[in-house]
């Protein structure tokens, strides 16, 4: 067999390899429903969005053993209120927790409650990137934080990354929910670039067949030298 024809085989094998390896695709929307999925808050409802860590004052006139300035939501996104247990609080603004308190308490417990909720303390509001970037982390989100902001708060994707299908999570109201978006659409304009908001996780996935790519390359020296042994 000559050189060429080796090497023909040895990329079908890696092309294959590639293929094989690949999860097929997400199963996240992309397109117009991720951008759906993974809505964009004004600047208003970012500041006053409740997340974990958040620590809250929560008043309910005239029940002082409900009242109190030391709530503090879990990781999980609840906060524990007495009589009433785990309230999913993240993703909710200030107003829109209460009045759910309120409806609680009101079904079951308190006749006409009046409920106010503040955010008294909140940690350092930050985002994950994870995958196949440069480097991967914990980054500060600031309120004009957007992919490509995360993309190069990350300093980029890797050469084997699969830019077409950015994966976004986010939690709302105790729910994951995730979009896939095109990273060379975004850059060109032919997308919006979606908002990066606290508490998301930003998945740069590899591509299969870029990575077998470049192991071929890789070992193309290798290769060569094996083939001259072998015809001398």
């Amino acid at each position: 067999m000559n050189r060429t024809g080796a090497a023909l085989i040895v990329i079908a094998a890696l092309s294959l390899a590639g293929g094989c390896a690949s999860p097929g695709p997400s199963p996240l929307p992309e397109g117009p429903a991720a951008y759906e999925a993974i809505p964009e808050h004004s600047v208003r409802e970012q500041q006053d969005m409740i997340g974990p860590g958040d620590k809250l004052a929560i008043k309910v006139l005239g029940e002082p053993e409900l009242s109190s300035d030391g709530y503090v939501v879990e990781s999980s996104g609840y906060v524990q209120i007495p009589l009433l247990g785990d309230v999913i609080a993240a993703g909710q603004t200030s107003r829109e927790l209460a009045a759910d308190l309120a409806r609680r308490l009101g079904s079951k417990f308190i006749r006409n409650p009046s409920v106010t909720v503040a955010i008294v303390d909140r940690p350092m509001s930050t985002y994950t990137v994870e995958g196949d970037v440069t480097a991967p982390g914990v980054y500060p989100a600031t309120e004009a934080t957007t992919l490509l902001t995360a993309m190069a708060q990350a300093k980029s994707p890797t050469k084997t990354a699969k830019t077409g299908d950015i994966l976004v999570f986010r939690t709302i109201n105790g729910q994951r929910a995730g979009g896939r978006f095109n990273l060379g659409d975004i850059r060109r304009g032919r997308a919006p670039d979606p908002q990066i908001l606290p508490g998301d996780t930003v998945v740069v996935v590899n591509s299969a067949a870029k990575a077998a790519w470049r192991d071929f390359l890789t070992a193309v020296p290798v290769f060569n030298i094996f083939l001259f042994l072998q015809n001398n």
